[in-house]
């Protein structure tokens, strides 16, 4: 063992070893000898005349590579400093973490500085260092896993987010871009030839992005069918578009499978960083809600904050009608229908209404497509049968019997599709008393469509109940005639688009006119929506129309009202 000469110490206790204030006095050789019992590297270092000496070291601080001399010594050619900052200081203890070496072979310890409270006019101190490379290798070589995709070697989710944090600052934001490229159909592809294939349909995809794009571009696989870029952007959107254009192109080629070739296209959402940015993590957010309106549109779309907005205002309505509908706060609305004939009202239609607590009334326009893209339609929908029916009942009673009116509710094509809808209207009218036959039930062409095999069973055990049933906005859907000819449908409802300005317009005349005979042919009755002038009500039952509704007759009206009108109209 070697030592650089130094004076005798008078005591030395480091705190490692937990030596008393009082035990006796130790010289160098007795240092010495208890660190060599320290199964970790430790020197016992002194600052004297200027210089940094040894005064002892142990076997497994030499075989560390840590040096057997002052001179030799890493530790303190890179924490001299530090370790004279501290003998110079009043600290007892000093704890750190130390990376050693070059970033490939690196080694990482945790050193510790101790020395004795009552020595602290010593410049002598105990170091000693714990090593962690082989625990740090390992949190390493995992966190590399957990931020990689295992299948094509890119960075996942996780990864992806990192490195938009490491790569955008606040100053270098507005010169970047997020791209979210998903691809379509490859669902296909996973059912019909399996996950291997699938497998490797997206290893090949991710080849022909990366060849695509530029070295300084960032490619990551951030979900089953989805890739994450980050790109660097000089003329902004010009930039990310030609990017994409490039990606298309790419793609655009069919990929071989075994015996099959696949055409794959893709969906292309982007985020331009700008100033305004809370998170560069925003960026991934807002490329995704871009993707969504690419996969409607079929074009890359550039996210703009205002369709943002639109969203984040259909997600507070969302909330707001979630409690709305638990707590009872809609209420139900009622358009009389007349006979075009007679002018009597034959029924009313039921339409939801809801106003927030602060008197703000919210459009049917605004929370009914949220209502059903939320899946809230269906609790609605129970609610406006149960309620209508209840509305209807009372009537009656007020009448002193049949009110003789009926009250038509709207059925949603989601609610068709989701609901047990018969036994949900059966519920309704058997606990209020309410005969089957008082009650249209209201139907878009949409709703058939969607599943009509299904939706027919549906149809045809409602009119097992005795409802009329009737297609609403008849001419603006899919309008097929074989669905007419097969539904038990009683009533089809002329669309307000036709009827409105009727009497200026040929074409929408010979429309209605169509309508009409179609209805007749099939002993269909019709209803003819958005009304607002006798001369076109009166045209109208000219026509062979059998029921109107419109401004003419009524707006809306609060079911007390509505009884009133009937009352008035009645007598």
């Amino acid at each position: 063992m070697i030592f650089r000469k130094a004076r005798p110490i008078t005591t030395l206790a480091p705190a490692p070893l937990a030596v008393a204030d009082d035990v006796p006095q130790v010289g160098p050789r007795t240092s010495a000898a208890i660190i060599d019992l320290m199964p970790i590297p430790a020197a016992v270092v002194e600052w004297v005349d200027g210089a940094f000496a040894f005064e002892a070291v142990n076997r497994a601080f030499r075989r560390a590579g840590l040096g057997a001399t002052a001179e030799q010594s890493p530790v303190i050619r890179l924490l001299g400093a530090r370790i004279l900052q501290f003998l110079e200081s009043d600290e007892t203890h000093l704890e750190f973490a130390w990376q050693f070496g070059e970033a490939i072979d690196a080694r990482y310890f945790r050193v510790m500085i101790a020395r004795r409270a009552a020595l602290r006019h010593v410049k002598r101190c105990l170091v000693s260092l714990v090593d962690q490379t082989g625990e740090q290798r390992t949190e390493t070589s995992l966190r590399r896993e957990m931020l990689s995709d295992s299948l094509t070697g890119l960075p996942n989710r996780g990864g992806f987010g990192d490195e938009l944090e490491s790569r955008i600052t606040e100053e270098t934001r507005a010169g970047h871009a997020v791209m979210i490229v998903n691809l379509d159909r490859f669902s296909r592809v996973n059912a019909c030839m399996g996950s291997l294939a699938g497998d490797e349909l997206l290893i090949s995809v991710a080849r022909r992005i990366k060849g695509a794009l530029r070295g300084s571009d960032m490619l990551a696989r951030i979900g089953g069918d989805e890739f994450g870029i980050l790109i660097a952007v000089d003329d902004g959107a010009r930039d990310a578009l030609q990017v994409a254009a490039r990606i298309h192109a790419a793609l655009s080629a069919p990929f071989r499978l075994s015996d099959f070739e696949i055409h794959i296209d893709c969906a292309i959402g982007i985020a331009l960083g700008h100033d305004e940015l809370a998170e560069s993590e925003d960026l991934i957010r807002h490329a995704q809600f871009a993707v969504k309106r690419a996969k409607k549109t079929g074009r890359t779309e550039i996210y703009q904050d205002s369709a943002f907005d639109i969203v984040r205002t259909q997600f507070s309505i969302e909330t707001e009608l979630r409690r709305a509908v638990e707590n009872g706060e809609l209420r139900l609305s009622f358009q009389p229908i007349c006979d075009l004939a007679s002018g009597r009202i034959v029924s009313f239609e039921s339409l939801a209404r809801w106003t927030l607590r602060d008197g703000t009334e919210v459009k049917p326009s605004d929370f009914i497509p949220v209502a059903e893209e939320s899946g809230l339609i269906v609790p609605l929908g129970r609610w406006a049968m149960g309620e209508a029916a209840r509305t209807l009942a009372e009537w009656d009673r007020a009448a002193g019997g049949h009110c003789r009116v009926n009250v038509a509710v709207n059925l949603s094509a989601i609610q068709l599709q989701r609901d047990q809808v018969a036994p949900m209207v059966q519920a309704a009218l058997d606990g209020h008393g309410v005969a089957g036959e008082r009650m249209t039930l209201e139907l878009t062409e949409s709703a058939i469509v969607s599943d009509p095999d299904r939706i027919a069973a549906t149809m045809h055990a409602l009119k097992g109940l005795g409802t009329t049933l009737a297609m609403d906005d008849f001419g603006t859907g899919y309008s097929n005639l074989a669905y007419l000819q097969k539904l038990p449908i009683d009533v089809l409802k002329i669309d307000r688009s036709f009827v409105t300005g009727m009497l200026a317009d040929r074409d929408k005349v010979a429309i209605v006119r169509a309508i009409l005979s179609l209805a007749q042919a099939l002993g269909m009755r019709t209803t003819a929506e958005g009304i607002e002038s006798n001369e076109l009500a009166q045209t109208l039952a000219a026509l062979g129309c059998c029921y109107g509704q419109g401004y003419l007759y009524s707006r809306p009206l609060e079911k007390d009202a509505a009884y009133a009108l009937l009352a008035e109209r009645s007598a």
